[in-house]
Protein backbone atom coordinates (compact mmCIF):
# COMPACT_ATOMS: atom_id res chain seq x y z
CA UNK A 1 0.00 0.00 0.00
CA UNK A 2 1.29 3.48 -0.82
CA UNK A 3 1.26 6.36 1.68
CA UNK A 4 -1.40 8.05 -0.44
CA UNK A 5 -3.62 4.97 -0.34
CA UNK A 6 -3.29 4.75 3.43
CA UNK A 7 -4.05 8.47 3.78
CA UNK A 8 -7.22 7.96 1.74
CA UNK A 9 -8.34 5.10 3.99
CA UNK A 10 -7.78 7.09 7.15
CA UNK A 11 -9.69 10.04 5.70
CA UNK A 12 -12.77 7.81 5.49
CA UNK A 13 -14.39 8.20 8.92
CA UNK A 14 -16.59 5.16 8.33
CA UNK A 15 -13.51 3.00 7.75
CA UNK A 16 -11.74 4.45 10.78
CA UNK A 17 -14.63 3.91 13.15
CA UNK A 18 -15.19 0.37 11.86
CA UNK A 19 -11.54 -0.67 12.14
CA UNK A 20 -10.91 1.32 15.35
CA UNK A 21 -14.12 1.61 17.39
CA UNK A 22 -12.33 3.81 19.93
CA UNK A 23 -12.50 6.60 17.33
CA UNK A 24 -16.24 6.82 17.88
CA UNK A 25 -15.82 8.57 21.23
CA UNK A 26 -12.14 9.14 22.02
CA UNK A 27 -8.89 10.40 20.58
CA UNK A 28 -6.46 7.64 21.45
CA UNK A 29 -2.78 8.66 21.52
CA UNK A 30 -1.45 6.15 24.04
CA UNK A 31 0.31 3.71 21.72
CA UNK A 32 3.63 4.06 23.51
CA UNK A 33 1.84 2.80 26.64
CA UNK A 34 -0.90 0.18 26.31
CA UNK A 35 -2.74 0.20 23.01
CA UNK A 36 -6.43 0.00 22.27
CA UNK A 37 -7.32 -3.02 20.12
CA UNK A 38 -8.40 -2.68 16.49
CA UNK A 39 -11.67 -4.43 15.69
CA UNK A 40 -9.98 -7.21 13.68
CA UNK A 41 -7.63 -7.99 16.56
CA UNK A 42 -10.43 -8.10 19.11
CA UNK A 43 -12.45 -10.29 16.72
CA UNK A 44 -9.57 -12.75 16.35
CA UNK A 45 -9.28 -13.09 20.13
CA UNK A 46 -13.04 -13.48 20.58
CA UNK A 47 -13.37 -16.00 17.76
CA UNK A 48 -10.75 -18.18 19.41
CA UNK A 49 -12.26 -17.91 22.89
CA UNK A 50 -15.75 -18.53 21.52
CA UNK A 51 -14.49 -21.66 19.78
CA UNK A 52 -12.95 -22.75 23.09
CA UNK A 53 -16.40 -22.61 24.69
CA UNK A 54 -17.58 -25.20 22.16
CA UNK A 55 -14.40 -27.26 21.83
CA UNK A 56 -11.19 -27.83 23.77
CA UNK A 57 -8.55 -25.07 23.73
CA UNK A 58 -6.22 -27.01 21.46
CA UNK A 59 -8.82 -27.81 18.80
CA UNK A 60 -7.69 -29.15 15.44
CA UNK A 61 -5.95 -26.16 13.83
CA UNK A 62 -4.42 -24.53 16.91
CA UNK A 63 -0.91 -25.96 16.55
CA UNK A 64 -0.82 -25.11 12.85
CA UNK A 65 -2.16 -21.62 13.53
CA UNK A 66 0.59 -21.17 16.12
CA UNK A 67 3.22 -22.04 13.53
CA UNK A 68 1.66 -19.61 11.07
CA UNK A 69 1.90 -16.89 13.73
CA UNK A 70 5.62 -17.63 14.03
CA UNK A 71 5.96 -17.22 10.28
CA UNK A 72 4.12 -13.88 10.32
CA UNK A 73 6.31 -12.54 13.14
CA UNK A 74 9.42 -13.81 11.39
CA UNK A 75 8.47 -11.91 8.23
CA UNK A 76 7.97 -8.75 10.26
CA UNK A 77 11.58 -8.73 11.52
CA UNK A 78 13.34 -10.68 8.77
CA UNK A 79 14.03 -13.81 10.84
CA UNK A 80 13.58 -17.51 10.31
CA UNK A 81 10.30 -18.86 11.69
CA UNK A 82 12.28 -21.34 13.77
CA UNK A 83 14.03 -18.41 15.50
CA UNK A 84 10.77 -17.04 16.94
CA UNK A 85 9.40 -17.78 20.40
CA UNK A 86 5.89 -16.52 21.12
CA UNK A 87 6.34 -15.05 24.57
CA UNK A 88 5.43 -11.88 26.42
CA UNK A 89 5.80 -9.52 28.15
CA UNK A 90 9.00 -7.90 26.86
CA UNK A 91 10.63 -8.24 30.28
CA UNK A 92 10.19 -12.02 30.17
CA UNK A 93 12.06 -12.27 26.88
CA UNK A 94 14.82 -9.93 28.05
CA UNK A 95 15.20 -11.87 31.29
CA UNK A 96 15.44 -15.15 29.37
CA UNK A 97 18.12 -13.58 27.18
CA UNK A 98 20.08 -12.17 30.12
CA UNK A 99 19.97 -15.34 32.18
CA UNK A 100 20.69 -17.78 29.34
CA UNK A 101 24.23 -16.60 28.56
CA UNK A 102 27.19 -18.33 30.19
CA UNK A 103 28.65 -15.21 31.74
CA UNK A 104 32.24 -15.03 32.88
CA UNK A 105 33.41 -12.88 35.78
CA UNK A 106 34.61 -9.61 34.26
CA UNK A 107 32.37 -9.71 31.19
CA UNK A 108 31.03 -6.27 30.35
CA UNK A 109 27.58 -5.19 29.18
CA UNK A 110 26.97 -1.81 27.57
CA UNK A 111 23.47 -0.43 28.15
CA UNK A 112 21.62 2.82 28.86
CA UNK A 113 20.36 3.60 32.36
CA UNK A 114 17.71 5.89 30.86
CA UNK A 115 15.96 3.07 29.01
CA UNK A 116 12.68 1.61 30.26
CA UNK A 117 13.37 -0.40 33.47
CA UNK A 118 12.47 -3.70 31.77
CA UNK A 119 15.59 -3.28 29.63
CA UNK A 120 17.86 -2.31 32.54
CA UNK A 121 17.02 -4.48 35.54
CA UNK A 122 17.70 -7.87 33.85
CA UNK A 123 21.25 -6.67 33.11
CA UNK A 124 21.74 -5.07 36.53
CA UNK A 125 20.88 -8.39 38.15
CA UNK A 126 23.91 -9.96 36.47
CA UNK A 127 26.31 -7.87 38.54
CA UNK A 128 26.01 -10.47 41.31
CA UNK A 129 27.52 -12.95 38.83
CA UNK A 130 30.55 -10.76 38.28
CA UNK A 131 29.31 -8.98 35.17
CA UNK A 132 30.25 -5.30 34.84
CA UNK A 133 27.74 -2.78 33.46
CA UNK A 134 28.98 0.16 31.42
CA UNK A 135 26.26 2.80 31.11
CA UNK A 136 26.12 5.01 28.06
CA UNK A 137 26.09 8.76 28.75
CA UNK A 138 24.59 10.54 25.74
CA UNK A 139 24.94 14.29 25.25
CA UNK A 140 21.15 14.50 25.39
CA UNK A 141 18.90 11.98 27.17
CA UNK A 142 17.82 9.22 24.79
CA UNK A 143 20.24 10.13 21.99
CA UNK A 144 22.13 6.85 21.47
CA UNK A 145 24.44 7.08 18.46
CA UNK A 146 26.79 4.72 16.68
CA UNK A 147 29.80 6.73 17.82
CA UNK A 148 28.63 6.67 21.44
CA UNK A 149 28.30 2.88 21.37
CA UNK A 150 31.62 2.44 19.58
CA UNK A 151 33.44 4.55 22.18
CA UNK A 152 31.99 2.44 25.00
CA UNK A 153 33.33 -0.88 23.71
CA UNK A 154 36.32 -2.51 25.38
CA UNK A 155 38.04 -5.88 24.84
CA UNK A 156 35.82 -7.23 27.64
CA UNK A 157 32.48 -6.12 26.13
CA UNK A 158 30.37 -9.25 25.75
CA UNK A 159 26.98 -7.72 24.92
CA UNK A 160 25.29 -4.41 24.11
CA UNK A 161 21.65 -4.12 25.24
CA UNK A 162 19.65 -1.24 23.78
CA UNK A 163 16.08 -0.18 23.07
CA UNK A 164 15.23 0.42 19.44
CA UNK A 165 13.51 3.62 20.61
CA UNK A 166 13.62 5.45 23.92
CA UNK A 167 10.22 5.33 25.61
CA UNK A 168 10.55 8.85 27.03
CA UNK A 169 12.28 10.97 24.40
CA UNK A 170 11.24 9.02 21.31
CA UNK A 171 14.78 8.77 19.91
CA UNK A 172 15.20 5.78 17.58
CA UNK A 173 18.62 4.19 17.24
CA UNK A 174 20.19 3.06 13.96
CA UNK A 175 19.73 -0.65 14.61
CA UNK A 176 21.48 -1.82 11.46
CA UNK A 177 24.53 0.42 11.82
CA UNK A 178 25.06 -0.42 15.49
CA UNK A 179 24.41 -4.11 14.84
CA UNK A 180 26.84 -4.18 11.93
CA UNK A 181 29.55 -2.67 14.15
CA UNK A 182 28.92 -5.15 16.95
CA UNK A 183 28.85 -8.15 14.62
CA UNK A 184 32.25 -7.12 13.24
CA UNK A 185 33.60 -6.77 16.79
CA UNK A 186 32.21 -10.14 17.90
CA UNK A 187 29.91 -8.49 20.46
CA UNK A 188 26.37 -9.74 21.06
CA UNK A 189 23.48 -7.34 20.45
CA UNK A 190 20.19 -7.50 22.38
CA UNK A 191 17.28 -5.29 21.29
CA UNK A 192 14.20 -4.21 23.20
CA UNK A 193 12.02 -3.45 20.17
CA UNK A 194 8.68 -2.74 21.79
CA UNK A 195 8.67 0.96 20.85
CA UNK A 196 9.25 0.38 17.12
CA UNK A 197 7.83 -3.01 16.18
CA UNK A 198 4.53 -2.34 14.43
CA UNK A 199 5.38 1.29 13.67
CA UNK A 200 8.78 1.14 11.94
CA UNK A 201 10.67 -1.47 9.93
CA UNK A 202 12.84 -3.32 12.46
CA UNK A 203 15.29 -5.87 11.07
CA UNK A 204 17.29 -8.49 12.99
CA UNK A 205 19.89 -8.93 10.23
CA UNK A 206 22.59 -7.75 12.67
CA UNK A 207 20.73 -8.47 15.92
CA UNK A 208 21.32 -11.52 18.10
CA UNK A 209 18.37 -11.25 20.50
CA UNK A 210 15.09 -9.33 20.38
CA UNK A 211 12.07 -9.05 22.63
CA UNK A 212 8.87 -7.05 22.08
CA UNK A 213 5.40 -7.42 23.52
CA UNK A 214 2.43 -6.77 21.23
CA UNK A 215 0.56 -4.32 23.45
CA UNK A 216 2.03 -1.07 22.13
CA UNK A 217 2.68 -0.19 18.46
CA UNK A 218 1.88 -3.72 17.27
CA UNK A 219 -1.75 -3.03 18.31
CA UNK A 220 -1.99 -6.46 19.90
CA UNK A 221 -3.12 -7.96 23.21
CA UNK A 222 -1.24 -7.82 26.49
CA UNK A 223 1.24 -10.51 27.54
CA UNK A 224 2.04 -11.89 24.11
CA UNK A 225 4.96 -10.91 21.96
CA UNK A 226 7.95 -11.83 19.85
CA UNK A 227 11.21 -13.20 21.22
CA UNK A 228 13.97 -13.74 18.67
CA UNK A 229 17.17 -15.71 19.22
CA UNK A 230 19.62 -16.10 16.35
CA UNK A 231 19.78 -19.80 15.49
CA UNK A 232 23.58 -19.89 15.59
CA UNK A 233 23.35 -19.02 19.30
CA UNK A 234 21.06 -21.90 20.30
CA UNK A 235 23.94 -24.13 21.47
CA UNK A 236 25.44 -21.42 23.68
CA UNK A 237 22.26 -19.76 24.93
CA UNK A 238 20.60 -22.05 27.46
CA UNK A 239 16.85 -21.94 28.11
CA UNK A 240 16.29 -21.09 31.78
CA UNK A 241 12.64 -22.14 32.01
CA UNK A 242 12.05 -25.85 31.41
CA UNK A 243 8.96 -27.92 30.72
CA UNK A 244 7.43 -30.58 28.52
CA UNK A 245 7.04 -28.17 25.60
CA UNK A 246 10.66 -27.16 25.11
CA UNK A 247 12.43 -30.31 26.31
CA UNK A 248 11.95 -33.37 24.14
CA UNK A 249 9.41 -35.56 25.94
CA UNK A 250 7.99 -38.16 23.51
CA UNK A 251 4.52 -39.26 24.56
CA UNK A 252 4.87 -36.89 27.55
CA UNK A 253 7.41 -39.23 29.15
CA UNK A 254 10.35 -37.73 31.02
CA UNK A 255 13.64 -38.73 29.44
CA UNK A 256 16.95 -39.62 31.07
CA UNK A 257 18.60 -36.44 29.80
CA UNK A 258 17.47 -32.93 28.93
CA UNK A 259 17.49 -32.34 25.17
CA UNK A 260 15.92 -29.17 23.82
CA UNK A 261 13.82 -29.02 20.68
CA UNK A 262 15.65 -27.70 17.62
CA UNK A 263 13.92 -24.32 17.29
CA UNK A 264 13.17 -21.23 19.36
CA UNK A 265 10.37 -23.28 20.93
CA UNK A 266 13.19 -24.29 23.28
CA UNK A 267 12.53 -20.99 25.09
CA UNK A 268 8.81 -21.75 25.58
CA UNK A 269 8.48 -24.07 28.59
CA UNK A 270 4.77 -24.79 28.43
CA UNK A 271 1.39 -23.87 26.98
CA UNK A 272 1.20 -20.48 25.33
CA UNK A 273 -1.22 -17.54 25.38
CA UNK A 274 -3.20 -18.77 22.40
CA UNK A 275 -5.87 -16.05 22.57
CA UNK A 276 -3.08 -13.49 22.47
CA UNK A 277 -1.33 -15.30 19.62
CA UNK A 278 -4.45 -15.15 17.46
CA UNK A 279 -4.82 -11.43 18.20
CA UNK A 280 -1.16 -10.67 17.57
CA UNK A 281 -1.16 -12.56 14.29
CA UNK A 282 -4.16 -10.55 13.08
CA UNK A 283 -2.29 -7.32 13.87
CA UNK A 284 1.03 -8.43 12.36
CA UNK A 285 -0.61 -9.66 9.16
CA UNK A 286 -2.33 -6.29 8.82
CA UNK A 287 0.97 -4.42 9.16
CA UNK A 288 2.54 -6.66 6.56
CA UNK A 289 -0.41 -5.99 4.24
CA UNK A 290 -0.19 -2.20 4.65
CA UNK A 291 3.61 -2.21 4.60
CA UNK A 292 5.90 -1.23 7.49
CA UNK A 293 7.45 1.60 5.46
CA UNK A 294 4.02 3.04 4.69
CA UNK A 295 3.02 2.87 8.35
CA UNK A 296 6.30 4.52 9.40
CA UNK A 297 5.85 7.33 6.89
CA UNK A 298 2.46 8.26 8.30
CA UNK A 299 3.51 7.87 11.94
CA UNK A 300 6.43 10.27 11.43
CA UNK A 301 4.24 12.83 9.65
CA UNK A 302 1.70 12.76 12.47
CA UNK A 303 4.36 13.03 15.16
CA UNK A 304 6.00 15.96 13.42
CA UNK A 305 2.62 17.67 13.07
CA UNK A 306 2.12 17.35 16.82
CA UNK A 307 5.65 18.54 17.56
CA UNK A 308 5.20 21.70 15.48
CA UNK A 309 1.82 22.50 17.02
CA UNK A 310 2.98 22.14 20.63
CA UNK A 311 6.30 23.93 20.07
CA UNK A 312 4.41 26.90 18.59
CA UNK A 313 2.39 27.11 21.83
CA UNK A 314 5.52 27.53 23.96
CA UNK A 315 5.94 23.96 25.13
CA UNK A 316 9.49 22.69 25.69
CA UNK A 317 9.96 19.67 23.44
CA UNK A 318 11.91 16.54 24.34
CA UNK A 319 13.55 14.32 21.74
CA UNK A 320 14.41 14.82 18.08
CA UNK A 321 13.00 17.74 16.11
CA UNK A 322 11.28 17.19 12.75
CA UNK A 323 13.94 16.44 10.17
CA UNK A 324 16.40 15.01 12.70
CA UNK A 325 17.56 11.43 12.41
CA UNK A 326 15.78 8.96 14.65
CA UNK A 327 12.32 10.53 14.78
CA UNK A 328 9.73 8.04 16.07
CA UNK A 329 6.03 8.23 16.88
CA UNK A 330 6.65 9.59 20.39
CA UNK A 331 6.21 13.29 21.16
CA UNK A 332 7.05 14.41 24.71
CA UNK A 333 6.61 17.99 25.94
CA UNK A 334 6.06 20.21 28.98
CA UNK A 335 5.30 23.83 29.80
CA UNK A 336 7.40 25.64 32.39
CA UNK A 337 4.50 27.67 33.77
CA UNK A 338 1.79 24.99 33.72
CA UNK A 339 0.72 22.17 36.02
CA UNK A 340 1.30 19.21 33.73
CA UNK A 341 -0.90 16.88 35.79
CA UNK A 342 -3.73 19.38 35.43
CA UNK A 343 -3.17 19.57 31.67
CA UNK A 344 -3.23 15.79 31.54
CA UNK A 345 -6.56 15.81 33.38
CA UNK A 346 -7.91 18.35 30.88
CA UNK A 347 -7.05 15.94 28.08
CA UNK A 348 -8.71 13.07 29.95
CA UNK A 349 -11.85 15.14 30.48
CA UNK A 350 -11.96 15.86 26.74
CA UNK A 351 -11.77 12.16 25.87
CA UNK A 352 -8.13 12.33 24.78
CA UNK A 353 -5.90 9.43 25.88
CA UNK A 354 -2.26 10.49 26.34
CA UNK A 355 0.43 9.67 28.93
CA UNK A 356 1.93 11.53 31.87
CA UNK A 357 5.60 10.71 32.46
CA UNK A 358 8.33 12.06 34.74
CA UNK A 359 12.03 12.61 34.21
CA UNK A 360 14.80 11.89 36.74
CA UNK A 361 14.46 15.39 38.16
CA UNK A 362 10.82 14.68 38.98
CA UNK A 363 9.40 17.02 36.34
CA UNK A 364 6.15 15.93 34.69
CA UNK A 365 5.86 15.69 30.89
CA UNK A 366 2.98 14.93 28.55
CA UNK A 367 3.52 12.26 25.91
CA UNK A 368 1.41 11.63 22.84
CA UNK A 369 2.06 8.76 20.47
CA UNK A 370 -0.14 8.79 17.35
CA UNK A 371 -0.42 5.70 15.17
CA UNK A 372 -1.22 5.44 11.48
CA UNK A 373 -5.01 5.66 11.94
CA UNK A 374 -4.87 8.94 13.86
CA UNK A 375 -5.40 12.22 11.99
CA UNK A 376 -3.95 15.69 11.91
CA UNK A 377 -7.39 17.00 12.89
CA UNK A 378 -7.27 14.95 16.10
CA UNK A 379 -3.86 16.39 16.96
CA UNK A 380 -5.18 19.89 16.31
CA UNK A 381 -8.01 19.15 18.76
CA UNK A 382 -5.42 18.16 21.36
CA UNK A 383 -3.65 21.47 20.77
CA UNK A 384 -6.94 23.36 21.17
CA UNK A 385 -7.68 21.69 24.51
CA UNK A 386 -4.18 22.51 25.77
CA UNK A 387 -4.38 26.09 24.50
CA UNK A 388 -7.63 26.71 26.36
CA UNK A 389 -6.25 25.10 29.52
CA UNK A 390 -3.14 27.29 29.39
Amino acid sequence: MTPQELDALVADSTWREREFPVCQNKIFLGHAGVTVLPRRVADAVMEYTDRCARDHQEFGSVIQDMQEARRSCARLIGAGHDEIALLGPTSLGLSLIANGIDWRCGDEIVCYHGDYPANVYPWMALEKRGVILRYLEPERPGLITLDLVKAALTPKTRLVALASCNFFTGDRIDVDAIGRLLRAEGVLFSLDAIQTLGAFPTSVEFVDFLSADAHKWMLGPLAIGVVYVRRALFPSHEPTLLGAWNVKSPNFITQAEIEFVDSAQRYEPGVLNMAGIYGMKAAVDWFLEIGPETVADRVVRLRNHAYAAFAAMGFAMNGPAPGDAGVSGICTFRHASADMAALFQNLENAGIVASLRHDREGRAWLRVAPHFYNTEAELDMVADVLRKAL
